[in-house]
C-alpha cells in the first residue's frame, strides 16, 4: 500500500510540475510574438 501512494504522488507532483512547465512554455512563446520586432 505504501508503495503504491508513493507512485501516485510521485504521478501527481509530476503532472502538476509538466502542467506548469507547459504554461511557462506558452508563455514566453506569447512574449515573444507581442515583443518581436517587425
Amino acid at each position: 500500500m505504501k508503495k503504491f501512494l508513493l507512485i501516485a504522488t510521485a504521478a501527481v507532483v509530476g503532472y502538476v510540475v509538466w502542467i506548469k512547465v507547459q504554461q511557462n512554455r506558452e508563455e514566453r512563446e506569447i512574449w515573444a510574438e507581442v515583443t518581436d520586432e517587425v
